[in-house]
Parts: C-alpha cells; sequence; structure tokens
C-alpha cells in the first residue's frame, strides 16, 4: 500500500500543520509516529526526521557576561542570552513535536487555600532534549558541540553549601539537557489565542520565567545575586556569528529510529550541507 503522509504533508500550509500538531499532539505519538523521510522546512528552522533532530537558525548575541537564557527571539533578552534565533518559538514546539517530543508546562504556582494566603510552587515538567550549537571549524566544516561547553560557572557565585577547595572542580557542568515545558497560550480578546513564548522571547531558559519553550529541571531565580552561570567567552565566537541551535529530542519515539541519533554530537563532524 502506498505511504500518502509524505505527500499529504508537502501540501500542507506550515501553519495549518502547527495548528493540527498544538491541538492534537497525540497524533504525532500514533499514527504519524512514523518519521517522514524528507526534511520539513518551517520558517528559520528545517526538521531532520532520519536524525531526529531540530536545526534552528541562530546568532550569537552575547560571549561575556551572566546568563539568565541560552536562546531567545531577536529585540527581546539578547542582554543575558548567549543566541537570538531566526524561528517563531511556536514553530520550534511544533517541530518538537513532530518528531514525537511531548511537551508539559513551565513552573507554575497555585494556592492551596480559597484566601490564597499559601502557594505551592510547582517545578516544571516535559520530555528531555538535548542541546547542542553547531559551528564551522577553521576549515569550514560544520562541528557539533554540547551547550555545555559555552557556559560556565559565575567566578562571583557562591553556595553557602560547597566546600572550598583550591585543587577540586567548580561544581557540576552546565547540563546539555533541558525540558520541553512549551510555553503556554494566553488569550487574546476574541481573536486566536496567542503562543506567549512568541511574545516574551524566553526560547530555552537557565532562570525560570514560567513562560518558556524549554527549561532546565526546577525552579531558578533571576534575582542578579542569584544567577549563576555565564557565557565562556573562550569557547564562544564572536557576536554576530551564525550557528545553528541544535535540539534532539530525548524520549524513545514510538517508531524505529537509528541508535546513534539520539546523542548529540560532541565535537563531532557532520556533512557542510
Amino acid at each position: 500500500m502506498t505511504d500518502m503522509r509524505s505527500p499529504w504533508l508537502s501540501l500542507i500550509r506550515p501553519a495549518l500543520l502547527i495548528a493540527a500538531f498544538l491541538a492534537h499532539p497525540a497524533l504525532l505519538r500514533a499514527e504519524y509516529a512514523e518519521p517522514a523521510r524528507e526534511d520539513l522546512k518551517l520558517p528559520g528552522l528545517v526538521v531532520n526526521f532520519n536524525d531526529r533532530r531540530v536545526d534552528v537558525e541562530a546568532t550569537v548575541c552575547l560571549n561575556e557576561g551572566m546568563l539568565e537564557l541560552v536562546a531567545c527571539t531577536k529585540g527581546s533578552k539578547e542582554h543575558e542570552s548567549l543566541v537570538t534565533i531566526e524561528a517563531r518559538p511556536m514553530h520550534v514546539h511544533a517541530a518538537l513535536l513532530a518528531l514525537g517530543a511531548r511537551n508539559g508546562q513551565p513552573a507554575t504556582s497555585r494556592p492551596m487555600d480559597e484566601q490564597e494566603t499559601r502557594w505551592i510552587h510547582l517545578p516544571p515538567h516535559g520530555d528531555p532534549v538535548k542541546v547542542s550549537l553547531v559551528l564551522r571549524d577553521p576549515k569550514g566544516e560544520k562541528v557539533e558541540h554540547s551547550i555545555s561547553e559555552f557556559v560556565r560557572r559565575s567566578e562571583d557565585f557562591t553556595d553557602g553549601n560547597a566546600v572550598e577547595d583550591e585543587g577540586a572542580e567548580n561544581e557540576d557542568p552546565f547540563s546539555d539537557t533541558f525540558i520541553f515545558a512549551g510555553s503556554h497560550l494566553g488569550d487574546n480578546g476574541k481573536g486566536p489565542r496567542t503562543y506567549i513564548a512568541d511574545i516574551s522571547g524566553s526560547v530555552i531558559s537557565i532562570s525560570t520565567f514560567g513562560d518558556e519553550l524549554l527549561c532546565m529541571p526546577g525552579i531558578h531565580a533571576n534575582d542578579n545575586d542569584a544567577l549563576m552561570w555565564q557565557a565562556n567567552p573562550d569557547k564562544l565566537p564572536k557576536v554576530g556569528t551564525k550557528v545553528t541551535l541544535r535540539l534532539r529530542p530525548q524520549n524513545m519515539p514510538a517508531s524505529q529510529i537509528h541508535p546513534a541519533s539520539n546523542e548529540p554530537g560532541n565535537g563531532s563532524h557532520e556533512d557542510s550541507r
């Protein structure tokens, strides 16, 4: 029997695909779980089904200073983020759904009583996604690097529970795995609901904003004295450099995938397409 999914997808406008993904993510985990072989292109990004990854066009916007995000949209939080992206966060959300990743929700707070005198803080949840940057080496070849290479612990940050040891490494390295929280939809009067990360610019957050697309596990304050991560100028290219922000869902998809495609690159070369 002829597989009609690939030609059917190619005939539908991206906006309709996005609406379907957001409204019925279960479809992607059941009937449509088997990936197509042709890449799916949306403005500013490409979904590679064979390698199970999303490649997002990005630009380095900071290579020195404290960080609250890994990625943001243009004109939003460039002063505290490593890169800006070309794509809309809603499109990135749809791309991850297309690969079978399941979003949860960002961190939130809920009242414990009717008088709202006591609140409980709920951490974010969602499927894990590994994040990396693809840069060109001196020979012009694309090389994938874990995002942890570009972020280091602030020299000014002190943990009251930490024990000083001059010969020891400074705590754990920055994680390259984030939670697919999925931002959320906001009311827009009588118009269609708005994807909040499209407005806030919070694409991949380190601090907790409550509206981010991807975030770190747990809840992290964004007060200046609570910031613990900074850009690593020894590894980052200069501001304005075009790079690729690569997202790899880590949940087990319903369909068969190549075993190696789950692992993010670690300084590994790839073709220069």
